[in-house]
Parts: structure tokens; sequence; C-alpha cells
């Protein structure tokens, strides 16, 4: 079987460097180019040391030969990954977060219209999927839940995607709201949090941080924690390998990493 040609947009960057990293390291693909917005160099070396890739400022010139193309970008180099891959018949592994559901659509009209896959999700730690999936079993058993998400000091959205998730999973799981008391007085504004489905929210951000996931439920006498913690980006790797492996047994628009775990 002929190995899997992968493009990385936003090569330059922190995660496009590690999906390239274990993309080239991994038996069955074969990293074909990379696009970034930023860039000033028209290659960089494999981080095998066995060659170079091109390196295109603009995303439709590096599509042409791909089989997938992965992006962690952000939600315009998203949308803008999907418009031009899709068409070129290449498939898309989406990690970039904060996308909207204009943009969800038109990833489904895309994928559905050209024959490609298309896979989208808020995280591919799978231990935090497999967090969201613990969390909707415990949450018809309790009627509080408190969530916080620290991240690094750079992160552009708050709460992140995959906060986001994990309170709908305890919100889907609860199948209704849960109690979320407001304090009588306030002392500084916010301080509670955002709600979503009755979860509170907490969001921190510092250095130091990649991923920070603890949800806690309440009830009387106890509470239960479920918590996960990616360390450093290769938590990411594992579940965009297994996303770029998925995206030829599939067609159409895949959304959340559990779809493909079969959670």
């Amino acid at each position: 079987m002929a190995d899997i040609k992968v493009v990385v947009n936003g090569v330059l960057g922190k995660m496009g460097q590690e999906v390239l990293n274990a993309v080239d390291n991994t038996q069955g693909m074969k990293p074909i180019g990379g696009s970034d917005i930023a860039a000033t160099i028209d290659q960089i070396p494999l981080p095998t040391g066995e060659g170079f890739i091109p390196v295109f400022q603009d995303i439709k010139d590096a599509v042409k030969e791909a089989d997938v193309v992965v992006d962690f970008t952000n939600a315009s180099g998203a949308k803008s990954v999907m418009q031009a891959a899709s068409p070129a018949g290449a498939n898309c592994v989406i990690g970039s977060t904060g996308l909207s559901e204009e943009t969800f659509k038109i990833a489904e009209t895309l994928a559905e219209s050209n024959n490609t896959s298309i896979i989208i999700a808020p995280n591919f730690a799978m231990g935090a999927v497999l967090m969201s999936h613990l969390v909707k079993e415990a949450a018809r058993f309790f009627d509080y839940a408190d969530l916080t998400e620290v991240h690094h000091e750079a992160k552009i959205d708050a709460p992140s995607g995959t906060a986001i998730a994990i309170a709908q999973a305890a919100a889907d799981g609860k199948n209704s709201d849960f109690n979320a008391p407001n304090a009588e007085k306030q002392l500084i504004e916010g301080t509670r949090g955002g709600v979503h489905g009755g979860v509170v929210i907490h969001s921190g951000r510092m250095p130091g941080r990649v991923a920070h996931h603890e949800m806690v439920f309440g009830s009387l006498g106890q509470t239960l924690t479920i918590r996960h913690d990616s360390i450093n980006r290769e938590s990411f790797m594992p579940g965009v390998i297994m996303a770029i492996k998925a995206t030829s047994a599939s067609t159409g628009l895949t959304v959340g990493l559990d779809k493909i775990m079969g959670l």
C-alpha cells in the first residue's frame, strides 16, 4: 500500500512542527509539504534528517498532491484549508478550535460534494476524549458540576473547545441542567465563572501549561473528580495519526475523535 501523503498547514508553528515530526516518524506516512502564512523560506528539513519538504505561503499551492492536510492553526486557517483541500480531492484533519456553526456547515457541504473526509476534533489527546466519555457516564448521578480548564498564555479562546465539549457531555449525560448557584455577594465580577448547561466553567491562562481539564461533581456528602493533563504537545500526536489513517476509511464530516475511537 502506498504511503499516505500529508501536508501540514501552519508547519512553522509549534503544533505544526509536532505534527510534522509525528508524520515523518510514522511508517506508512510521508510528509510532502507544508504551508504557513508567515513563511519566508521555501523549504524546511524533515525531522528525521532525510531530505526537505517545500513550504508555501498559500495553502492552495501546497495541497495539489496531498492525500491528507492537517491543520492546527486557527478558525480562519482551518476554513481556508478545507476550502482548498477538499475540492482538490484531499482529506482534512482539523485540530483548530473556535470554529463557528457556519464553518461546520461549510465543512459538511465540502466533504459531501467532493466525496472527501473531514475530521474535526476539539482535542486529539485520547485521555481528554476518554475524560468526556467518563464525565457523560457520571453526570446523571450528580446535581452540581464545576469545570476548571487551564492552558498556556497564548491560547486564543476561553473557555477551550475541549472544556465546552466536556460541559456538553455532562449536560447530555444528565439530560438536564446542573444546579449552578450564584453567590449572594460576588466581590469580584466573574469569580463564579461562565455557565454551560449548568456546568460552571473557570478558565486560567499561564506559562508552563499545555492543557489541563478538571471536572468536579458534587452531591450530598461527596465529590467526584475527573481530571486530564496534557504534559506536552506529544500527547495529541497518537490521536492525530489515528485520524489521518481514518480519513481513508470514510467520507463526509466527522466531529470528535470519540467517533474514531469507537466510544
